[in-house]
């Protein structure tokens, strides 16, 4: 009886510990950079951690402007279901996104959004991971500086 009283007390002496140590080095995180624009409102419930939420707060878009990022190959695609690219087209656009710096991730999303373009489905999610990698990236470099 007395080792399971020691034991529970270690575990609530190591629980608070650990809650004022967070508490003390919480700088939050959650701050969004949008690759210098002003950040989008997030949908109501999205704290911007997960890739749900990116995949939406990426594709609500700020700007309506169009910019082409020397990708003007990829209107031929305007209107067409993301099961029906070939492996050449899914191709294409991949080279076009792995081409992209960290800050024009998030403005080719919106571009090809506005242009009415529907992403293959394995580049959209790639899209997403690279997204969130770059805002986490320019998150540590404003960080830094």
């Amino acid at each position: 009886m007395i080792v399971a009283v020691w034991i529970l007390l270690a575990l609530v002496v190591t629980g608070v510990v650990l809650y004022i140590h967070h508490r003390l080095t919480d700088n939050d995180e959650t701050a969004e950079v949008s690759f210098g624009q002003q950040p989008a409102e997030r949908p109501e419930g999205c704290c911007g951690q997960h890739l749900v939420c990116e995949k939406e707060s990426l594709l609500a878009g700020v700007s309506k402007q169009i910019v082409y990022y020397e990708d003007e190959e990829l209107d031929a695609f305007r209107g067409m279901n993301p099961e029906d690219y070939t492996d050449e087209q899914v191709e294409q656009f991949r080279d076009v996104l792995y081409t992209l710096r960290p800050e024009e991730i998030g403005g080719w999303a919106r571009s090809i959004q506005l242009r009415q373009i529907e992403l293959p489905t394995a580049v959209r999610d790639e899209l997403v991971m690279l997204a969130a990698e770059a805002r986490e990236t320019l998150n540590h470099a404003n960080a830094d500086a």
